[in-house]
């Protein structure tokens, strides 16, 4: 039974859950027009089985890419082509906002918002970093703000009952941070990171397993498995509405894996990257079992952590005083490590 604290918690997050009444069920598909390479032979689940346990298998080749020679920055605009392009023109344009430290030191710092983020999700958290001497590149994610086709309101494409595109989408995600780093080791950064949380901590997690020149990381909210998120989470339950009767938890595990960090932990072992797990007692979105998996996982891997567990939830996180601690704690991580 839950105590007072805990169900005064759990009422403040369901109310900031479901505060937007724009959330779409959208059909399901198996997008596998989103997936190159694919072979169908008229089996769509055996399809993708295939190419998740391939990519997986050739996770290098399947994360890597040619860097973009279209960087521009106006300002402290900066923008530059996605080298995996999707099929919207708004999208292919990855937008960043640059947060130059006022120092000589070289440790820079690409921050990925949450899911949905607006152009101002994470700008205090790039203030705040300035003030520790580190410099930091937000960078809108695939689908978000400015690269979100007109006919959306939310970033559904990155996150949805598509299966195909979904994993498109992410791992789009994942190269344009690569080619963040790219710019800022370009400009001189030779001590780089990566900050993410939520949705920003999953693809901020595969870059670190995938890119040796990051030598620290913050996870905010971290879960082992992409399609466990979506199936359990409170923000996906109209996302699982569209998968429901399709497939199953385990099957959406298995076929959204390529995306999850828990097939990449093995990669981290012997890395000096030392990462800050952060996740909330009363998750209802990245719920509390999972992200302890996360952290047992760490543990019997022997990789480089420290664990912060704050007495709140998802959305509560960015509340007060909850957002000053963690806040303060990203920045101590990234200022001790980096």
């Amino acid at each position: 039974m839950l105590n007072l604290y805990a169900r005064w918690m759990n009422r403040w997050e369901n109310d900031l859950a479901t505060r937007d009444t724009n959330r779409v069920v959208r059909p399901f598909d198996w997008g596998l027009d989103w997936l190159d390479g694919v072979t169908l032979n008229g089996d769509h689940r055996a399809a993708v089985e295939a190419y998740v346990r391939y990519s997986i298998a050739d996770s290098d080749d399947f994360f890597s890419y040619r860097m973009p020679e279209d960087y521009e920055l106006h300002g402290s605009h900066l923008t530059f082509s996605s080298p995996l392009a999707s099929r919207y023109a708004d999208n292919n344009t990855v937008h960043n906002e640059f947060f130059p430290a006022d120092n000589k030191l070289r440790r820079a710092v690409v921050v990925l918002p949450q899911w949905n983020a607006d152009s101002e999700g994470h700008v205090s958290v790039c203030k705040l970093l300035n003030k520790f001497g580190i410099t930091a590149l937000r960078m809108s994610m695939p689908y978000h703000d400015n690269r979100m086709p007109p006919e959306l309101q939310r970033a559904d494409y990155i996150v949805s009952s598509n299966i195909g595109r979904t994993i498109h989408a992410c791992r789009q995600a994942v190269i344009d941070t690569r080619c963040g780093l790219d710019w800022l080791a370009a400009q001189g950064y030779d001590r780089l990171g990566v900050l993410g949380t939520s949705l920003g901590s999953c693809i901020a997690f595969i870059v670190a397993a995938h890119d040796e020149r990051v030598r620290a990381a913050v996870l905010n909210h971290v879960s082992m498995y992409f399609g466990d998120v979506v199936w359990a989470g409170l923000s996906t339950q109209h996302v699982r509405q569209g998968l429901d009767g399709h497939l199953t938890q385990e099957q959406l595990r298995d076929y959204w894996a390529v995306i999850s960090p828990a097939s990449y932990m093995e990669r981290m072992v012997g890395r000096d990257v030392n990462c800050l797990l952060v996740w909330t007692r009363y998750d209802t979105t990245f719920p509390p079992v999972y992200s302890r998996q996360v952290v047992d996982a760490f543990w019997r891997l022997k990789l480089p952590h420290r664990v912060l567990c704050l007495p709140c939830g998802h959305y509560t996180l960015g509340q007060a005083p909850f957002k000053y601690i963690d806040g303060l704690a990203m920045c101590r991580h990234l200022y001790k490590n980096l």
